[in-house]
Formats: C-alpha cells, sequence, structure tokens
C-alpha cells in the first residue's frame, strides 16, 4: 500500500496534467477518470501478477490505452489520437517535446498544472486547494484539514473551482506575467505539502515523509528554473531543507514523536542543512521579504544545534514579532508563545496564549491545549496541567500524537 500510495502521490498529478492538456479542461473531469481507471486497473492487475518492474511506465501505458478508449467514445480519435499518444510517450521520456509549455522551459507537468489551476475568478486559498486536491493527490479530507475547513464545505469549494477551470480555453497558454502573478499561490502550495507531511492532521501519522519528498521535489522545479527562481522561491526551498534535515530526529526508535529539545541534532542531515543555508544566502538578493524568508530564519537558528550551538531564542522572538506582522495566524501567535516561554519563562509564554487573538480557532488543535500544559506543569500546577494534557488526547488525530500526549500524562503520574 505505501508503494501504490507513493505512486498515486508522484503520478496522479502529472497525469491528470497531460491528459487534460489535450481533453480540454471543459473536459477535466474525463481526465481524472482516465487516470483514475488506470489506477484502480494498477491496483486489480498488481494484485495477481505483482508489481511491474518500472510501475510509473505501466501507468503511464495503461493511463494513455484508457485515454484513447474515451477519445474513441468521444468520436474525436482521428483528430486527437496520434497528438495523444506522442504526447503520453514524450512526458514520460522527458522528450523536447514536452518543452512547449513556459516558452520550453518548465518541462515538468506537475508544476505547469499548479500554474495553470492559479486562476484569477478563484480566490487564493480556493487556488491553493485546488491544487493540492488536483495536482499533489490530497483527497477532499486532506485537503480541507490543510485549511482547518470541513471535507463538505471543502468539496462544495474545488467543485466550484473546476467548474470555472473547464470554462479555461487557454489555460496552459500562460505568459511570462502570468507566471509571476501566479507563482505566490503555487510556493503556498507547495509550502502547504510540506507543512502536511511535516506536522499535519493524518489519522495515520502526524508525520508523512513522502508528503515532504513531493514539496521539496518541486521547489527544486521551482528554484532551478530561471523564471521562478526568485527571493521567494529560495526562501521556501531554505525553509523546507532545514525542516526537512530534522525530520531523522523528529521521531525515536519506537515512531514517537519528539519536540525539538528531545531530539539528538546528530541525527540531521547535514547536506540537507547546508544547502538550507545556501538558498537562505540565494534568498536575500533584492529587497523582498516574505514570511518564508522570515520562517526559514527562525529554523536557521534552530539548525544551528547540528554544530553544538543554541538557539538564540531572543533573536527568534523578534522574528516571530516580524512574522506576525507580516503574516498573522493564530498558528504564528502560538508559536511566538513557546518561543517568548523559552526566553522569558513559562508564565510569560501562557500570557501570550491567552493573548493570541482568535484563538478559539485552535480550540481543536492538540498542540495549543499541549503547550498550556506544559507551562502549568513548568509552573508547578500539576492539576491544571493534567486537565490540559487530557483535552490534548481527547484531540489527539493519530496514534503519534496520542502517544506523545499520553507519555507526558504518565510523566506526571510518575512525579
Amino acid at each position: 500500500m505505501e508503494l501504490e500510495e507513493h505512486l498515486f502521490r508522484r503520478e496522479a498529478g502529472r497525469l491528470v496534467a497531460i491528459v487534460a492538456r489535450l481533453f480540454g479542461l471543459q473536459n477535466l473531469a474525463l481526465a481524472e477518470d482516465v487516470v483514475q481507471e488506470a489506477f484502480c486497473r494498477a491496483l486489480e492487475t498488481w494484485k495477481f501478477h505483482g508489481v511491474p518492474e518500472n510501475p510509473s511506465a505501466w501507468l503511464m501505458a495503461t493511463a494513455k490505452h484508457r485515454a484513447l478508449d474515451a477519445l474513441r467514445r468521444e468520436g474525436t480519435a482521428r483528430r486527437l489520437a496520434p497528438e495523444l499518444q506522442r504526447e503520453l510517450e514524450s512526458e514520460w521520456t522527458l522528450a523536447p517535446t514536452v518543452e512547449e509549455a513556459f516558452d520550453r522551459g518548465l518541462d515538468d507537468a506537475q508544476l505547469r498544472m499548479m500554474f495553470s489551476c492559479i486562476h484569477p475568478r478563484l480566490p487564493e486559498e480556493t487556488q491553493v486547494a485546488l491544487v493540492l486536491h488536483l495536482v499533489c493527490g490530497f483527497g477532499i479530507d486532506e485537503t480541507a484539514a490543510a485549511f482547518l475547513k470541513s471535507p463538505a464545505a471543502m468539496e462544495k469549494r474545488i467543485a466550484r473551482a473546476k467548474r470555472i477551470l473547464a470554462e479555461s480555453k487557454q489555460l496552459f497558454d500562460l505568459s511570462a506575467d502570468d507566471v509571476a502573478m501566479r507563482l505566490p499561490a503555487v510556493l503556498r502550495a507547495v509550502y502547504l505539502l510540506f507543512n502536511e507531511g511535516y506536522h499535519g492532521a493524518s489519522a495515520e501519522s502526524s508525520v508523512r515523509i513522502e508528503l515532504c519528498r513531493e514539496a521539496m521535489r518541486l521547489a527544486r522545479l521551482l528554484v532551478e528554473h530561471p523564471r521562478t527562481a526568485r527571493p521567494a522561491t529560495h526562501a521556501i526551498a531554505a525553509l523546507l531543507h532545514f525542516h526537512a534535515a530534522r525530520l531523522p530526529g523528529r521521531t525515536n526508535g519506537a515512531g514517537e514523536l519528539l519536540v525539538l529539545d528531545e531530539q539528538d541534532p546528530s541525527l540531521w542531515d547535514r547536506a540537507l542543512v547546508a544547502e538550507g543555508y545556501c538558498q537562505l544566502d540565494l534568498s536575500a538578493t533584492g529587497s523582498e521579504l516574505t514570511s518564508y524568508h522570515v520562517e526559514a530564519a527562525i529554523a536557521a537558528h534552530h539548525a544551528r544545534r547540528i554544530s553544538g550551538g543554541e538557539t538564540d531564542w531572543e533573536a527568534v522572538v523578534q522574528l516571530y514579532d516580524t512574522l506576525m506582522e507580516l503574516a498573522p495566524s493564530p498558528i504564528v501567535a502560538l508559536n511566538r508563545a513557546v518561543a517568548l516561554a523559552q526566553r522569558d519563562g513559562p508564565a510569560r509564554g501562557l500570557d501570550a496564549i491567552w493573548e493570541i487573538e482568535g484563538r478559539s480557532r485552535l480550540d481543536r488543535y492538540p498542540f495549543l491545549h499541549s503547550a498550556i500544559a506544559e507551562f502549568e506543569l513548568q509552573l508547578g500546577r500539576p492539576r491544571q496541567a493534567r486537565q490540559a494534557f487530557n483535552e490534548a488526547l481527547r484531540l489527539a488525530r493519530n496514534p503519534m500524537e496520542r502517544r506523545f500526549v499520553e507519555k507526558r500524562l504518565e510523566s506526571l503520574k510518575a512525579a
């Protein structure tokens, strides 16, 4: 199942992009159906005959045949079938013919589709949700969790967005201005994809490495292309590299979550940290300052631990103050409260939590209650700490989060 999920993440968006590009976005649903049929066929066939040596190529060939069948049913095979076969084969081999989009430069089908989905008639949040769902393989529940929305509301939002895309006549024909205008929303999608993998709301696990890897792959493609290698792109690449470097230390041998102070920096990936610093330097060109720059700078301070240094909490608090000016949110405010507690003590951190504007939006976020519990415990109030930990346990979204809170409760009993 892990292989199938990885392939779906890696290939589904690319296949949908290829087929939709030829069918036209008015037939987006048909393109999605073709790809879905290919994956269903894979599950049926591989169950009895085993996974092929090159499963990605198998999926590509199956999607091609399903697409040709659909074209025949539509009565358009004579006009489009040769083009479809050539396009599908060239996408797999990365032949020069795939480079016609973005002035023969950006040769990744998922990225082309990501930029195409940033339709000017859609609000940015809807644009990003559509990219996560259509291009990156997020289910409705995952997409809703990324925006703290209900699945039903997100399903309606994505359906409306698809209808708008279906009306577009030149979705894949993007100018340089289109790419520049849509880049911020594409970066937001990459950011949320990584975020969902790093500490998302999955019911199975709070760390999903395959999502982190996919986000990093897309970020690398963006920084390698001259039209999208902007300061903000380098900043988000730096942020992702710093966070990814810590993935080997985020859990212990039993697969249990570890907070930053519990992690062993010797397990962090030094090559990724070095690349993070390199991308951070590249992000400093020009005068642009984004939230990604600030978050990357915060992550860089934590990365000093890999060389035996300590986090400069004074600098981190100042960076969170800047982040609150650039992109205020309850989550940023909560992280700032944790940094304040590290600098000024738990009482100041607790006060900062109560001061969070819009704190009610975090009521169902388990780590809000875990933070409160930790501060109460440090202040010598075990009863209040236990109450907050119990609330965090009630709201835990997966076994890793539940075990994380249970360990804290067990330590309270032993004290």
